[in-house]
């Protein structure tokens, strides 16, 4: 009983430390919405006022239109409610990553002990996991902010324990398993990728389990069809692979000139057109780019080179875990513990659709891997302080104390300096500047908003918290052939790639931009500065 009592409240003292650290200052750091947040917050307000998206589909379950990036929808429907509670803020669009975030650490707690179901350290291995995915840099930054990533890897941790909880005897928790498959599915892209490969993997490996339990099985393979439907469509069409074309290597034109000028140096030989074959040089980066995801300065030392993803300061994971890691990664192989084998399969799946993509290393991408990275890192931990004999308790002291250090380094560098560095990488000024607008629009015919820092019409719906109807009613929106959408005007608002400034000479116009490039014969009304105290936007009027 004691010992039951101890792993509570261990297990206790993990998770509130764990929601402490996702929901502490949220709606202030990050220190600003990124356009994706406010259209995931304007989209669950739109939906909960009438049920409609921005521009007007009703309970959408395919995409979301949105930028035209056609988003998954869960991450809106799972923010209707707190939009509705907290209102139109930034902590109620952050809600549901930072949430899930902590229900992640919890899931990881039982997902670990099923893995290792056998063991008699699978309370230690879940326990650890549990606590280095709490503290994880990377899982705190991508749990701070509307990611729709860090809902989907919830759904993946709960869909492969209930998987394996089913193979252990309670049979009809199969079909929830595939509830929780699916929803992943419509919460991330990537996860439309990687979940298919690991039921499919989940299913051969436990092939005599499911086929015990036909009915069982049958049940939930229907169930995962019919609940896939809505959106089988819309993945099969053009619009689905439209980011994928974007971002792909396959459309770097580099590596096809690459190719033909190095068989044309050695005058288009048989064996030259073999070797520098465009399919050899494709090939070759991809596994550039995959291998990119687990370098150790990705890993260990700077992290992601997106400060939306980092803080800079330190890697994805702490420097403490690098010797853990790494004897972990060994040790889960040569144990060969219960069903070791899901998390190395997990962690090598996990990172295929991310390799496509040109920018890489890239942490939201293969943030469908955690918590594998992190339960390697427990795994090696608890077998390499098992092996100690002598000055044990000191040396495991140490050890926390170490990574004591390590986190109060990460979390005070985050607290502290990283809103201020890095303001500007928030889309910073917006609100700020929407402020000001709201005050003096009664006065003006026109206000002009730059598009220099990025969809600008949706922060402008968000903080003004635009009636949806009104915004369909008077909205100028522009589809190009590639399914990029913009918003050119709604109301007395217009978002011009170049300004117009004619229309001052019969118009009363507000102009909002950088301070960069500023027209002559202007008077600056007010200047929005980025928490850096450099300046970000400027209003004025055109003389």
């Amino acid at each position: 009983m004691k010992k039951f009592l101890n792993w509570k409240l261990v297990l206790f003292s993990i998770v509130f430390l764990a929601a402490f650290l996702r929901f502490y200052q949220l709606g202030s750091n990050p220190p600003s919405l990124t356009w994706d947040e406010a259209a995931w917050g304007y989209n669950a307000y739109s939906i909960g006022i009438e049920g409609k998206d921005e521009f007007g589909r009703f309970l959408p379950l395919d995409y979301l239109e949105s930028f035209g990036d056609f988003k998954p929808p869960v991450y809106a429907y799972l923010d209707v409610l707190p939009i509705k509670i907290f209102g139109l803020n930034e902590f109620a669009v952050r809600f549901p990553s930072a949430l899930f975030g902590v229900l992640t650490v919890i899931s990881t707690y039982f997902l670990v002990k099923r893995i290792f179901w056998k063991s008699k350290l699978k309370e230690s291995y879940a326990l650890m996991s549990a606590l280095i995915l709490a503290i994880s840099p990377w899982h705190i930054m991508l749990s701070r902010a509307a990611f729709e990533a860090n809902v989907a890897t919830f759904f993946i941790v709960l869909g492969i324990w209930l998987f394996l909880l089913s193979m252990h005897g309670k049979r009809w928790i199969l079909l929830f398993s595939a509830i929780s498959f699916v929803l992943s599915i419509y919460s991330f892209n990537t996860a439309r990728v990687v979940v298919p490969i690991i039921v499919l993997i989940l299913a051969f490996a436990f092939r005599k389990e499911l086929l015990s339990r036909k009915k069982e099985t049958f049940l939930a393979i229907i169930l995962g069809i019919i609940l896939i439907l809505p959106t089988l469509q819309f993945l099969l069409s053009p619009q689905a692979s439209l980011r994928f074309k974007e971002v792909n290597i396959f459309s770097d034109s580099s590596i096809i000139k690459t190719a033909n000028q190095e068989i044309k140096n050695d005058n288009n030989a048989i064996w030259s057109k073999l070797i520098h074959n465009r399919r050899v040089l494709f090939a070759r980066e991809y596994f550039k780019h995959y291998f990119d995801n687990l370098s150790p300065s990705f890993l260990f030392i700077r992290g992601d080179g997106n400060p939306k993803f980092s803080t800079q300061n330190v890697g994805q994971m702490y420097i403490w875990d690098i010797i853990f890691f790494t004897a972990g990664a060994f040790l889960i192989f040569r144990r060969r513990e219960g069903n070791w084998w899901i998390i190395p399969t997990w962690l090598i799946i996990g990172i295929i659709p991310a390799a496509f993509a040109r920018e890489t290393p890239h942490a939201l991408r293969i943030e469908t891997t955690l918590p594998t990275f992190q339960i390697i890192t427990a795994y090696g931990f608890v077998q390499l302080i098992g092996g100690i004999k002598r000055y044990k308790n000191l040396i495991i002291c140490s050890l926390f104390f170490l990574l004591l250090i390590n986190f109060t380094y990460f979390y005070h560098d985050y607290l502290s300096h990283y809103k201020y560095d890095y303001s500007g990488e928030w889309q910073y000024g917006y609100k700020e500047s929407l402020d000001y607008v709201k005050s003096v629009e009664s006065n003006y015919d026109y206000i002009q908003m730059t598009n220099a820092l990025g969809r600008p019409y949706i922060y402008y719906l968000f903080y003004t918290k635009t009636s949806p109807q009104d915004f369909r009613k008077t909205a100028v929106v522009h589809r190009d052939a590639f399914g990029f959408v913009k918003v050119e005007k709604f109301g007395k608002y217009i978002f011009p790639d170049n300004y117009n400034y004619s229309l001052s000479q019969t118009n009363k116009v507000l102009y909002v931009n950088t301070p960069f490039n500023l027209p002559k014969n202007i008077s600056i009304l007010k200047t929005f500065y980025l928490l850096n105290g450099q300046p970000a936007l400027v209003a004025y009027t055109y003389d």
